[in-house]
């Protein structure tokens, strides 16, 4: 069930606060954009400088409240510090320091305009997204970040060859570690697994710092996992960690890791301390499917209690929800429900992802011939993706093509035979099945 919310990682709201480069203008002496990229739930080591950051410029609007330009960037840093906490409570502060900034400079405010589209993204609204961050790019086009953020909403809208376009105009004007990464993440969308890795190897190389080192060895290790190799994920979360230890988001793909190798205790301790550091859903949820697997059922559930109070804190804090919550809901919870979020959710992003999730949720109200086309769709770009694969397996064998059912159920265990600890056996066992 993880592969979606892995593969999606990459387009929302990557480069946040510091890593947006959000300056007011190139010979500006203040320069927000100083900063490395940041990974949702993974500060760097030590002291955390985005809290500090926080707290100086709530401190330099308060002496001077008509300062747009700390205003803007205050916001910025509160969408950060969302998706760094994952308290979602930060972004009503977003935006109400985002307008009043926009209220001090409404026609030229770029770096308030691309912190919302920031804070849309980070809401999953991304056709409000989009709509700010071509305001901000029309007023500056030369900002390269901005277009970082006009490609993450074209991703998400299911605008791919757009995204395509805004990225490479990105890396044209200033290739790097933020463009790099979001350049393979384009390869890995279309399948093409080679370039992205060569990418994120560039990014590597090019990374300013720790947190910039950090970010492309998960990366690199997301995209071998993903690709059936959990030894070079092993490896590339090792390798992160001797460079960031509190790059929390190597710790949930060093488990990751372990847990395809066999050694789940292991993967329970990294995963339990990813956790504790940053209740992320994504590694909650991770936590949860982890001791269902292992039959520890109790262990399993508390983990689902807490993922559903995090998707409630989230809706009550202007989040929609969409392909995680309804894939939840229709493994572990209410088929109706999830079919109710999945058909909300491709209304604010047709991403494949949420294809995929509405085409899960229809099979799992019976509903398998609109299933079909919906994982179809999911598929269209030629993305690698075993999870995407399996769902549509099991409604191809549901609907009585099981010569279908057969070909998409060996290309999910091709891709990756770990792809999750629930769902891979099950797909083995239903292999097995066809082909006796």
């Amino acid at each position: 069930m993880l592969s979606a919310t892995v593969a999606g990682a990459l387009g929302v709201g990557l480069f946040l606060a510091g890593g947006l480069g959000l300056s007011p203008w190139p010979a500006a002496s203040t320069d927000p954009g100083s900063g490395p990229p940041a990974q949702a739930g993974s500060p760097a080591a030590g002291a955390d400088p985005l809290a500090a950051d926080i707290t100086r410029l709530q401190t330099k609007a308060q002496q001077n409240p008509h300062d747009e330009v700390t205003l803007a960037t205050l916001g910025l840093d509160y969408v950060q510090q969302a998706k760094t906490t994952a308290d979602p409570s930060y972004y009503p502060k977003a935006e109400a320091v985002l307008r009043r900034s926009l209220a001090l400079r409404t026609t030229d405010n770029f770096t308030a305009m691309g912190g919302m589209a920031a804070l849309e993204a980070g809401r999953h609204q991304f056709t409000q997204a989009l709509d700010w961050a071509r305001r901000a790019v029309a007023v500056n086009p030369y900002n390269s970040s901005l277009y970082g953020t006009l490609a993450d909403a074209y991703t998400q809208l299911g605008r791919y060859s757009e995204a395509a376009d805004a990225v490479q105009r990105m890396v044209d004007l200033r290739p790097g570690s933020p463009s790099l990464s979001r350049a393979s993440y384009v390869a890995e969308l279309s399948g093409d697994i080679t370039t992205a890795r060569t990418d994120m190897r560039r990014a590597l190389n090019d990374a300013a710092g720790p947190a910039d080192a950090a970010f492309a060895h998960y990366y690199l290790g997301e995209l071998a996992f993903n690709n059936g190799d959990p030894a070079t994920e092993l490896t590339q979360a090792e390798a992160g960690l001797r460079t960031a230890p509190g790059y929390t988001s190597l710790l949930q793909a060093k488990a990751h890791a372990e847990a395809a190798l066999g050694s789940t205790t292991a993967a329970l301790t990294d995963l339990n301390k990813a956790v504790q550091r940053v209740p992320q859903p994504e590694y909650v949820l991770q936590l949860g499917e982890l001791y269902q697997s292992l039959g520890r059922t109790s262990e399993a559930d508390q983990q689902y209690q807490v993922f559903r109070a995090e998707q409630q804190l989230f809706t009550a804090n202007g989040v929609a929800l969409d392909a995680d919550a309804a894939l939840f809901e229709a493994d572990h919870g209410s088929p109706e429900k999830a079919l109710t979020i999945a058909r909300q959710g491709i209304k604010t992003r047709p991403f494949m992802d949420t294809h995929d999730a509405l085409a899960w949720a229809l099979h799992a109200n019976g509903q398998d011939r609109e299933a079909l086309t919906e994982s179809d769709q999911a598929l269209a770009q030629g993305t690698r993706n075993a999870l995407f694969h399996y769902h549509r397996a099991t409604i191809e064998q549901a609907i009585g093509y099981l010569d279908s059912a057969r070909s998409d159920l060996k290309e999910a265990l091709a891709i990756n035979p770990h792809f999750s600890p629930l769902l891979a056996p099950k797909a083995r066992a239903a292999l097995t099945a066809l082909t006796s």
